[in-house]
């Protein structure tokens, strides 16, 4: 009986994938400390590229000082916006969870008014559950305290990468596409799905938290509200919540104040909450957001609570595209290896 041979050559192109792919993992596993740098040096190279090439190639501007003009531009529009907001929040939010007293009061107070109240004497109010509350919430205080070091090595890889990326863009570009084992279609593909998601979440979840921020800012100051900036604030921020957003803040506000014999106010901020501050994210994204790119609503859901357990705050970007990655893929193999191989391929990756 005749064996047929396996071609020497298919055994050497698997063990060098298996090394390539062995070395990847030793340098993923032991550079992940800098990881979320690496992933904001992608996200704003991605970002600034139309503008970058057009600076550098269309307008003859030096490539290293356009650099350092984004990169400035970058810690005057994002980086210090975002510490300053940090800083403010810090001490408030310590302050706030240190008077254990208040705290105390205000859930009592909520307590005795969900007793008897439909579906809201179903949740669980009791000592035990305010306890475990406190503790998930304080648990997280130390950790970013200790982490503002972490943050400031990764701002400074970011940019340190970015540098590079942008001087060096052309000569990176092209290793990366021709790095790519697949067609030019398949190629086009990938990159306007990174592109897509990179940009529809990177800036349109900041200026979705921004906008339902400020007009919840504003409702709280018309309602009353004690630190009506600080729950503005958290307001904004909660955007990023699955699912719940915004409700996460101004409904237990609403109870609160309900609770502590404001009725009116407390109807008024929950309405304010409900057809204001909720109509904001469904106008944004039926118009603003739309523009930047139509990202399915499960892919953003799933992808953020993907992205946030894996990345931090930089999954808000990049756990969406992971989820989309799949879709892509298989677009990928119909293009490579099913019956749409054949079709005529568009322009390739420029």
């Amino acid at each position: 009986m005749q064996y047929k041979q396996i071609n020497n050559n298919s055994i050497n192109q698997i063990m060098l994938i298996i090394i390539i792919i062995l070395i990847c993992i030793l340098i993923f596993t032991n550079l992940f400390y800098y990881f979320p740098g690496f992933l904001g040096a992608i996200t704003l190279y991605i970002l600034y590229r139309k503008w970058y090439i057009k600076l550098t190639v269309d307008k003859k501007w030096n490539k290293s000082l356009t650099s350092l003009l984004f990169i400035l531009i970058s810690l005057v529009f994002i980086v210090f916006p975002i510490w300053g907001m940090v800083d403010y929040l810090a001490p408030q939010i310590s302050a706030l969870l240190g008077n254990t007293d208040k705290i105390v009061e205000q859930f009592n107070l909520l307590k005795d008014y969900m007793a008897d109240k439909p579906l809201l004497k179903d949740i669980d109010m009791s000592d035990e559950a305010l306890i475990n509350s406190l503790q998930r919430l304080t648990k997280y205080l130390p950790s970013i305290l200790n982490s503002v070091a972490e943050v400031a090595v990764n701002i400074l890889v970011t940019f340190f990468v970015l540098f590079f990326m942008q001087v060096h863009n052309k000569k990176m570009e092209d290793y990366v596409i021709k790095a790519i084992p697949f067609s030019p279609r398949s190629k086009q593909e990938i990159w306007d799905e990174v592109h897509l998601m990179v940009r529809s979440n990177a800036i349109g979840i900041p200026i979705l938290g921004l906008c339902q921020g400020i007009v919840a800012m504003l409702g709280y100051y018309i309602f009353g509200v004690d630190n009506f900036i600080l729950m503005g604030i958290m307001t904004g921020v909660s955007s990023i919540v699955p699912v719940l957003g915004t409700m996460t803040i101004y409904v237990p506000l609403a109870l609160i104040t309900m609770a502590s014999g404001d009725t009116a106010n407390g109807i008024g901020i929950f309405l304010y909450g409900l057809i204001l501050i909720g109509s904001i994210d469904n106008i944004l994204r039926f118009t603003i957001l739309k523009t930047l790119g139509d990202v399915p609503p499960l892919i953003t859901v799933f992808g953020v609570l993907l992205g946030l357990k894996l990345f931090g705050m930089l999954g808000l970007i990049f756990g969406p595209l992971i989820i989309s990655s799949v879709g892509v893929l298989i677009k990928v193999y119909t293009n490579e290896y099913g019956k749409s191989k054949n079709l005529i391929l568009p322009e390739d990756v420029k």
